[in-house]
């Protein structure tokens, strides 16, 4: 069995409230699976997870106060032509059981938020009903993730979003933590999310980079 990454850890401690120590420093660890890397920020601590050295990326002047995501950083983790996320809050929640379970969906591998799940995550899982889909997947360091797509955004059906998270998380055991990644400007995406229980953790933005081969 593979050995999970470092980071996992991090966001499984924050979520039990264990985080990094508020100090301003950066913590560098190895990159992720995929070629993905990723610069993420607690309260006053920054993690870097890349393939670059730790002296390099030191050089460059990140912090835990926000340096970390600036974004000439940012380009420099990344590379000229590198792929860079957008910055996204990290929220957590936990599995609940209910009466009720999502049924799952086999119609939607298409849909765009699951070809971007797939684009980033691995074992996707995908469910919903009439209030739209969620999806369920290995993400960023191997944590659990969730996301959700109304079928009918922003049509006034405020309940929407927050009934279909919280029924979400019976498709979890009970007590395991999920995941998710929420743009701080999808500011009814952050409500609905912040209603249904799930906890802010956090920031970070997820990076594919592109690099002149050493050598």
């Amino acid at each position: 069995m593979a050995e999970s990454h470092p980071l996992l850890d991090m966001f499984l401690d924050a979520a039990d409230g264990r985080f990094p120590t508020a100090d301003g420093r950066t913590t560098v660890l190895p990159p992720l699976p995929g070629g993905l890397e990723c610069s993420v920020a607690f309260t006053g601590h920054a993690v870097i997870a890349t393939a670059l050295s730790a002296s390099d990326v030191q050089a460059q002047g990140p912090d835990g106060y926000g340096a970390s995501l600036a974004p000439d950083f940012l380009r420099h983790l990344a590379g000229r032509d590198g792929w860079i996320g957008s910055l996204d809050a990290i929220l957590v929640a936990r599995g609940a059981p209910a009466a009720g379970r999502l049924p799952e969906r086999r119609d939607a591998d298409d849909h765009p938020r699951v070809r971007h799940a797939r684009a980033l995550r691995t074992d996707v899982r995908v469910h919903g009903d009439e209030r739209g889909l969620v999806t369920l997947a290995d993400g960023l360091a191997g944590r659990r993730e969730i996301s959700v797509e109304l079928n009918r955004p922003g049509s006034g059906e405020a309940g929407q979003g927050r009934s279909l998270l919280r029924d979400a998380l019976a498709l979890l055991p009970a007590g395991e933590p999920v995941f998710a990644a929420v743009a701080p400007g999808n500011a009814r995406s952050l409500r609905a999310f912040l209603a249904a229980g799930y906890t802010p953790l956090g920031s970070e933005v997820i990076i594919r980079p592109q690099r002149p081969a050493s050598g």
